[in-house]
């Protein structure tokens, strides 16, 4: 992470905010109809045509073990900054925030969790607190 300021796109998975460089998000879509793919891993709900190219959508909250809310955005990773060979990948999610500016003096870089790939930081922010995660930790395969 450099020392610059970073920009940083705030979502909510059940009760928490999450957050995720904005440099690796191209679009922000309603969630539309998913079409299933047979014996994909549980945490991919299927895929959607977006403006004519397949999107595998995944929901990390399966990944995360989160509980609650209901998915009503998909966040659009570019496939070649998220280094993902499959494709573009859209995140359900339950709700979309905003943009905001996150100093690095404000990040928490700690091993929160297990899965150190998945976060790369927490966020202390007006009192509370922002997971910063990885969307390179989540693959559709």
């Amino acid at each position: 992470m450099s020392d610059a300021t970073n920009q940083v796109l705030e979502f909510q998975l059940g009760d928490e905010t999450y957050c995720v460089s904005i440099d690796y998000v191209t679009e922000i879509v309603d969630v539309g109809e998913l079409t299933s793919v047979p014996n994909a891993p549980p945490h991919v709900e299927g895929v959607m045509d977006l403006r004519g190219h397949t999107t595998s959508i995944v929901n990390p909250k399966v990944v995360f073990d989160i509980d609650g809310g209901d998915p009503s955005r998909i966040i659009v990773f570019d496939p070649e900054i998220a280094d993902d060979e499959q494709g573009a990948v859209g995140w359900l999610v339950d709700e979309v925030h905003q943009v905001s500016q996150v100093d690095p003096e404000n990040v928490d870089r700690s091993p929160t969790s297990d899965d150190v790939d998945s976060v790369r930081g927490v966020v202390k922010r007006d009192g509370g607190f922002v997971i910063w995660v990885n969307p390179d930790a989540i693959r559709t395969a």
